[in-house]
């Protein structure tokens, strides 16, 4: 990601990369990119020369990154999850604020071509009232740690970083708030760990009531022996009272309604085999996009960028799931708000 968001910025008109540090790939990434590299991070934290800062770094490592950065006068766009939990969120909402800093979320799926549509048909009343939304999240990691991406994955079992659903959920649940403009309510949810040798969460199947009485499940693994179902990556069934929506954001929208089904738009494959593929024009316009919209979040024109309170809700509901599945119970986001 730090990649992704290097080759964004570079190529954007209205914006220059200043410097990186972090991570054994940094230095190197110095050098393609023509930037300074720096060694320690609060050194970068604290340059005049920047304006803001992109946190790609692990889940946990967000919030103290944040708090420094935001101390230190800088906008911050933060890799989703906004943070581990709560509240370590509410912390760096109000750092921000206290410095009168933006903080954008990496929703990137927010700019795919298919959900920007699905979100219009939505908000349009296409397919009228939104009943019920099946999603599916099913990933075979080994797909991408093949396709050349390099770095150390280890991350993606250390506890500090709490699971597997924090790398998945914040996505969808963001989608469904930006398309119905409602707040999760109330979560059921069980999650499991499958692979062996890993103490973290790797597979989670929940069900989720939105504050419009929309109903969502929800099925997210990286558990998978083998490559996923096909078309399931990532997909969303939508059902309105007046119609439905299957939405792929990587391949196809289509829309039923008494005339059968239609394809409303498509979006070009992004093939994760292949580093130099997932670093071509189709995978990074949406990223590209995204700093466009946080660029402006930050100049203070109309944005449609992940915020600050976007990245809390997608915490949020991670946790309450993770809650209700140790504690066997229904858990209530968003209460007294």
């Amino acid at each position: 990601m730090g990649r992704t968001h290097s080759e964004a910025i570079h190529r954007l008109p209205n914006a220059e990369l200043v410097a990186v540090s972090g991570g054994t790939r940094a230095e190197g990434l110095a050098q393609s990119y023509g930037m300074a590299y720096e060694p320690d991070e609060q050194v970068l934290l604290g340059r005049s020369d920047i304006d803001a800062i992109v946190v790609t770094t692990p889940h946990h490592r967000h919030v103290d990154q944040t708090l420094t950065a935001c101390a230190q006068g800088k906008h911050v766009l933060i890799e989703k999850p906004l943070a581990t939990t709560v509240e370590d969120c509410d912390r760096m909402i109000a750092a921000a604020q206290q410095n009168q800093r933006k903080l954008g979320v990496g929703y990137q799926q927010r700019f795919r071509t298919n959900n920007m549509k699905a979100c219009e048909l939505i908000r349009a009343g296409v397919i009228g009232q939104v009943q019920t939304v099946q999603v599916s999240m099913p990933m075979f990691s080994d797909v991408i740690k093949s396709g050349g991406f390099g770095g150390n994955w280890a991350w993606w079992n250390d506890p500090a970083s709490v699971g597997h659903l924090l790398n998945s959920a914040p996505h969808a649940v963001d989608l469904l708030r930006w398309f119905t403009g409602a707040e999760l309510v109330t979560v059921s949810a069980f999650s499991r760990t499958f692979l062996p040798g890993i103490t973290v969460e790797d597979t989670t199947m929940a069900l989720m009531e939105f504050s419009n009485g929309t109903l969502c499940s929800f099925f997210s693994s990286r558990a998978l022996p083998v490559k996923s179902f096909p078309g399931e990556d990532f997909r969303f069934r939508i059902m309105g009272d007046k119609g439905l929506l299957d939405l792929d954001p990587t391949d196809v929208l289509k829309l039923s309604n008494e005339d059968g089904w239609n394809v409303i738009s498509t979006q070009p494959p992004i093939n994760f085999e292949d580093s130099n593929m997932a670093f071509g024009d189709v995978r990074m316009k949406s990223y590209c996009d995204q700093m466009a919209a946080f660029i402006d979040l930050i100049e203070g024109r109309p944005s449609n960028v992940g915020q600050s309170l976007d990245g809390r809700a997608g915490v949020e509901a991670c946790v309450s799931m993770l809650q209700s599945s140790a504690e066997k119970c229904w858990v209530f986001p968003n209460q007294g708000k």
